[in-house]
């Protein structure tokens, strides 16, 4: 179990503003992400747990061992703290071959355990047949391979990974994705992964802590945090799309259903817990929940909205139609081919798929 309360300020300069870490975590074993735009502090907070900065203020503590205190300045060294740490980089020594590089890292373990343990790992993540390379001579993928074996050879009580994808090509992320699932069965420790992309997320995340400008702004399971967004930022960091604001009409909790007023449109949705005849809320609804038919010049049907196609792209799984005024909607390539010279659409709402953030 980690548990991490840090604080970290770093005051403008010329050429940069002052930035402020003030973030609280709490992770066991499996897969805890930190998700968040580039310069939210990310990389700054797994620096600070594995020792490599110095908060400013602050607790950290892993299986209850003092790692970080502030208050009675007690600063481990990282080589104390058995924290595995997966850099960008890889950080792989580049004159070293694989096999060397993992010595490396188990030289505090006995001479036959350590030659034992490194040929177990080189097996595990099916290096062996690459073991005499340097990191120069192998693939990415190996490399970041190498990279986890080394993190873990030790026995870490904490595996921290900063962005292990990043770079990697599709079917190398996909091992890549294999491989820490691997690692999440068969270790039983808690690893923080840095990420911006969230398919990654779902991918390998037990847990998610959105992280905004030095903040944590949400924590929950990706599926919890992308269905019940904490803020209209939140949704916006996650990427969300048809986010519209909106003004509840009415609500009827014994029928579970609710009024609300979106651009001009009355549409029904699901009854909102919480909420009060009246509010101003936002609204988001999927792309691919949403319905599109072309508009025949009828007047639209209950929950459908009148819109106009502005641009077509094509996406992995099918064509988003992009209407004015920002509205997506996802639909089967072969659904579109026949209908793709209408301009005039009707968009329909069904009412769960209307959510409030």
């Amino acid at each position: 179990m980690i548990e991490a309360r840090i604080g970290k300020r770093f005051p403008a300069g010329e050429e940069s503003a002052a930035f402020s870490l003030d973030i609280e975590l709490e992770a066991s074993a499996g897969v805890t992400v930190l998700f968040g735009p580039s310069g939210a502090g990310k990389t700054l907070t797994l620096d600070c747990i594995a020792g490599f900065v110095r908060p400013d203020s602050g607790r950290i503590l892993l299986d209850d061992q003092i790692l970080y205190d502030g208050a009675t300045q007690v600063h481990l060294r990282p080589q104390l703290r058995r924290c595995g740490y997966v850099f960008q980089n890889y950080a792989l020594f580049p004159h070293m071959s694989l096999r060397a590089n993992l010595a490396f890292a188990a030289e505090r373990l006995p001479r036959l355990e350590r030659h034992r343990k490194v040929n177990e790992m080189l097996e595990r993540f099916h290096l062996a047949g690459v073991a005499g390379r340097k990191p120069r001579e192998v693939s990415g993928g190996e490399k970041q391979r190498c990279s986890i074996a080394r993190a873990l050879i030790a026995g870490p009580r904490l595996l921290l990974l900063d962005e292990p994808a990043r770079g990697l090509d599709a079917p190398l992320r996909a091992d890549l994705y294999a491989v820490l699932r691997q690692v999440r069965q068969e270790f039983h420790i808690p690893i923080l992964l840095v990420t911006h992309d969230l398919e990654e997320c779902f991918e390998l995340g037990d847990q998610m802590l959105v992280i905004r400008e030095g903040r944590a702004v949400q924590g929950g399971s990706p599926r919890a945090v992308i269905d019940h967004p904490a803020s209209v930022e939140v949704a916006r960091l996650l990427g969300i799309v048809n986010l519209f604001e909106a003004e509840i009409l009415a609500l009827d909790p014994g029928r579970n259903t609710s009024r609300l007023r979106m651009r001009d449109c009355e549409l029904a949705g699901p009854y909102y817990s919480g909420r009060l005849k009246g509010d101003r809320v936002w609204v988001f609804a999927r792309p691919e929940e949403l319905r599109a038919v072309p508009n025949q010049g009828g007047r639209p049907a209950p929950n459908q909205v009148a819109a106009r196609l502005a641009r077509v792209s094509e996406r992995p799984q099918g064509v988003r139609l992009e209407f004015a005024g920002d509205l997506f909607v996802d639909v089967p390539r072969t659904e579109f081919s026949a209908r793709k010279d209408n301009k005039e659409w009707l968009v329909e709402f069904p009412p769960q798929a209307i959510r409030i953030v």
